[in-house]
């Protein structure tokens, strides 16, 4: 999702949250919710339509598409319950990689590189981005097209633009969506995506759509959800406006050294790469890393006793699609293994789910010992990893800032 960080989606949150979705993510409680009565939030929602006719006006929205269009936007309740859930349990790596970089996806994603080779070609050489990252991205969004979401778009953000937690941010949306029915003359009934209101292919967010989308095939319109080569060519001119490093990686696997001592861990730990090789980390086929002049951050998602990662600017371009490090971590390794490179070479291990109560009370008893990881909400951010990793090092456990079976025994937390 382009739009679609927090550790990772670790435990959802280890670093998380499309370049689409990633402004959809936090919301009030759903059990502290107070139910609002269905006709006064038709009232409401009828009220907010006349709002928005007015500002679909300034906007240079025709008269026809107010009158015909906005003037009948609907309320989807299915959306602002969506919007406000939150999961009971955090999300592991394991449980998300696995999900995600299976073995159809990676066959799936050759083929597509074989269908698409020659336009694939054509983006390499003009917009500086593999075709591998780009059906990476695919393959993650919308399963190579297979699935591109069946909500309706614009009653959807309107939906959202009338609830008033994130009004600005989804009338904005709904403008520019409005905007692409009016250069493209789109129907109403075509413009089908994510509750969110991200669409097509590639999961573009409104705003997204109408910067970034080209027309791939030459016929006039970049048409996200009909046309592949749109999509493919979208995502490619998308991620060179990121910020993509041609000729540069995302990242790779590599293999700690037995005495590493966790010092640099996470995105706030960018070292140049001469400095990793001087650490002693190694690919992991044993060989020194090579030394180019780059910087690069060491990901541990599922600690010290999972696979570990360097990421490079590359990796945070992905981020800047999606702030979730599961998920760039996801598509880089997808692209690598779509371009036959082997699955990891270290096991991502079976870890048990934590619901958001037990890292409450992480969190209460880090800040009870003195290390200050915030208002305690149940989200593993990065304050809560500084912190683990303060407390682990104080008491002579690995320092991973990874909340394992032995750290919450030496916080007195059974699980």
């Amino acid at each position: 999702m382009t739009h679609k960080s927090r550790f990772s989606v670790f435990i959802a949150s280890m670093f998380v949250s499309s370049s689409l979705l990633s402004a959809c993510a936090a919301s009030a409680s759903p059990e502290s919710a107070i139910k609002p009565d269905p006709e006064s939030v038709q009232t409401d929602f009828a009220t907010c339509v006349i709002n928005l006719q007015q500002k679909a006006k300034v906007a240079g929205i025709s008269q026809h598409i107010i009158d015909t269009t906005v003037a009948n936007l609907k309320y989807v309740p299915r959306v602002i319950e969506l919007d406000n859930q939150q999961p009971e349990f955090t999300t592991t790596f394991g449980d998300y990689f696995e999900k995600r970089v299976t073995p159809w996806r990676v066959e799936q994603g050759r083929k597509m590189m074989a269908k698409h080779h020659d336009l694939l070609t054509k983006l390499t050489h003009e917009y500086g981005v593999p075709g591998q990252y780009i059906v990476a991205f695919w393959g993650l969004e919308t399963n190579f097209g297979s699935y591109k979401g069946n909500m309706p778009v614009l009653d959807s953000l309107a939906t959202l633009a009338c609830d008033p937690r994130r009004s600005d941010y989804f009338t904005g949306e709904l403008l520019q969506a409005l905007k692409l029915k009016q250069q493209y003359q789109f129907d109403d009934s075509k413009m089908v995506g994510s509750w969110a209101g991200a669409m097509g292919h590639t999961q573009f967010m409104p705003t997204n759509y109408r910067k970034y989308a080209v027309d791939g095939d030459g016929d006039g319109i970049a048409d996200l959800w009909n046309s592949e080569a749109d999509a493919l060519t979208s995502a490619a001119n998308f991620l060179q406006h990121l910020g993509w490093q041609a000729d540069e990686r995302w990242g790779r696997e590599v293999l700690l050294p037995s005495n590493y001592s966790f010092e640099y861990l996470g995105s706030k730990s960018t070292l140049p790469l001469s400095q990793w090789h001087a650490l002693n980390i190694k690919k992991t086929n044993g060989q020194a890393i090579s030394t180019p002049d780059m910087q690069a951050a060491l990901y541990l998602p599922a600690g010290h006793t999972g696979p570990a990662f360097l990421g490079y600017a590359n990796f945070n371009v992905i981020m800047r699609w999606n702030r979730s490090e599961f998920y760039a971590i996801s598509v880089g390794h997808l692209a690598d293994r779509i371009n036959g490179a082997p699955a990891l070479s270290r096991a991502v291990p079976k870890q048990p789910r934590l619901s958001r109560d037990i890292v409450k009370q992480l969190q209460v008893k880090l800040n009870e010992q003195g290390f200050d990881v915030g208002k305690p909400d149940g989200i593993l951010g990065r304050n809560s990893v500084l912190g683990l990793q303060g407390f682990q090092k104080k008491h002579g456990l690995i320092a991973d800032g990874f909340p394992d079976a032995k750290t919450f025994d030496k916080l007195g937390i059974k699980l």
